[in-house]
This record gives C-alpha cells, sequence and structure tokens, in this order.
C-alpha cells in the first residue's frame, strides 16, 4: 500500500470523480450498491443489524464474494495467508483459538485442519454465512474436530469463559466497524484472552483522515487504535511484517501487559 494511497479519503469527492474516470464499468455497480445500502441503512439504522443484512444480501449471491474474494482462487489465497501467518507466530494444535467473523471458514477451516479437536471457536454476526462456513466444513470433511460456531449480536465476548483463549483473531472485521464496535471488543477481550495470548486484528489503514464509505468500509489511523487498546490496559504494536503480504489491510496485535 503506497503513502499515497494512505492519504486518500475514499469518500471525498474528488477521489470519487477521479475514480469513476479511470474505471467507468464499476459506476453502474457502485450506484447499485449505494441505492441498496441506503435501503438497507433505512431500515437498519443499528450497525450491526445493518450489516448483518448486507451479509444476508452479499451471501445469497455469492458467499465466497461476501467475505471479499473475488474468485475462489483469492479465496483460497487469503485464507492460506492468514493460517500461514498466525503458524509462523506460534500457533499451535493444543492452542485455544476465536476467529471472530469467522465468515465462511476462508481461513478458519485451515485453522480447524491444525487445531486440535474442540479448540476453534468461530462466531459471526450473520446467520447466513455460518450456514454457508457449515457447508465449509462438510467439504473438507472436518466434522471431526468439533468447532464451534457461533451467532453472536455483538462483541462483549460475554458468553466466553475468562481466560480461555491463546489466540483471538479479527480478520477484515475492524474495516467494516466503526470506533464504537472496536472499542467494545477492546474492552471486553483482555478477559477471554489467556496469559500470554494475544489477539490480531486488521484494519484498513489511513494517514490522512478517517472516514467511512457506505458504512460498510472504515479507515483508520494507526494511532487511534493502539490509543484506544491502551486505554483498555492492554499492549497494543503495529505489526511491521503482516505488511509484506499481499494483502490491503495492516494488523495490530494487542494483549495483557507482561
Amino acid at each position: 500500500m503506497s503513502r499515497t494511497s494512505l492519504l486518500t479519503n475514499r469518500a471525498g469527492l474528488t477521489h470519487k470523480i477521479g475514480y469513476a474516470v479511470r474505471h467507468p464499468a464499476r459506476i453502474a455497480p457502485y450506484v447499485k450498491r449505494t441505492a441498496r445500502d441506503t435501503w438497507l441503512r433505512l431500515k437498519h439504522p443499528d450497525h450491526v443489524a445493518y450489516y448483518r443484512a448486507v451479509m444476508a444480501s452479499d451471501t445469497g449471491r455469492n458467499p465466497e464474494a461476501a467475505v471479499g474474494s473475488r474468485s475462489h482462487e483469492r479465496w483460497l489465497a487469503l485464507g492460506e495467508m492468514q493460517f500461514d501467518y498466525l503458524a509462523e507466530h506460534g500457533l499451535r494444535p493444543g492452542h485455544r483459538m476465536l476467529d471472530i467473523g469467522c465468515g465462511n471458514l476462508r481461513a478458519g477451516w485451515r485453522f480447524i485442519a491444525h487445531l486440535d479437536a474442540g479448540n476453534y471457536y468461530g462466531i459471526d454476526i450473520s446467520p447466513d454465512i455460518l450456514i454457508s462456513a457449515k457447508q465449509t466444513l462438510t467439504t473438507y470433511a472436518l466434522q471431526d474436530k468439533l468447532p464451534h460456531l457461533t451467532l453472536t449480536q455483538d462483541l462483549t465476548l460475554d458468553f466466553l469463559p475468562s481466560a480461555h483463549f491463546d489466540v483471538v483473531h479479527a480478520h477484515s472485521v475492524f474495516s467494516h466497524s466503526p470506533l464504537g464496535v472496536i472499542d467494545e471488543c477492546l474492552a471486553h477481550v483482555g478477559r477471554i484472552l489467556a496469559p500470554g495470548g494475544f489477539f490480531d486484528f486488521t484494519f484498513d489503514r489511513t494517514e490522512g483522515t478517517e472516514h467511512q464509505v457506505l458504512r460498510e468500509d472504515f479507515y483508520y489511523r494507526t494511532e487511534t487504535l493502539l490509543s484506544l487498546a491502551r486505554k483498555h490496559g492492554l499492549q497494543a504494536r503495529f505489526m511491521e511484517d503482516w505488511e509484506k503480504r499481499p494483502h490491503g489491510q495492516s494488523k495490530i496485535r494487542v494483549h495483557h501487559p507482561a
């Protein structure tokens, strides 16, 4: 990701006009998406309910595209990238893992295969994408691994045990979340982290003005999220080695102070 793109305000009129000129074929899909999202926001003013409706609409057309993969090959590659990164950072079969926003198990099926039976917990706000997750589980014949797949309404994590998870993971969740949702998660994730455990999350990074596009894509400065984690008594650091991966989002890791 170039510095120029990090400074871009994608919600700004200048960017929208320039993008339309460079990509005229994408104007009609953008207008259609804008109309749909406007209607859904009117029906569902609460962000979780709104995004759940977005996911229902997207999943109905293509579950893999609903989690941000335009082809099956890209779906596989993004899942492999997430798995390889955590495996290189010490994810072991005996670890207990919580996958926030597990989607249709793009990366989750690899985590499930790697972890001991019963050690994977996936949560998502979308019942539609969790149905697709069960289909992925069947496709890869991972039923004997007994993964937990749970629908959730928020990120208070109140139904999960304290000091339980060695690894908590949220890929492409905070990139679709207003700051209040991120704050809620960071306020509660410390309770469920086991001693020595960590929480990795990705986000859309900007070095310019923080902004959102269609209430679906949110762009934050790194320091905003680092400060938010520190407010809740967590240590946080920007993961420079993730920047080398072919992915447009950045990553932060939080954990309890040593």
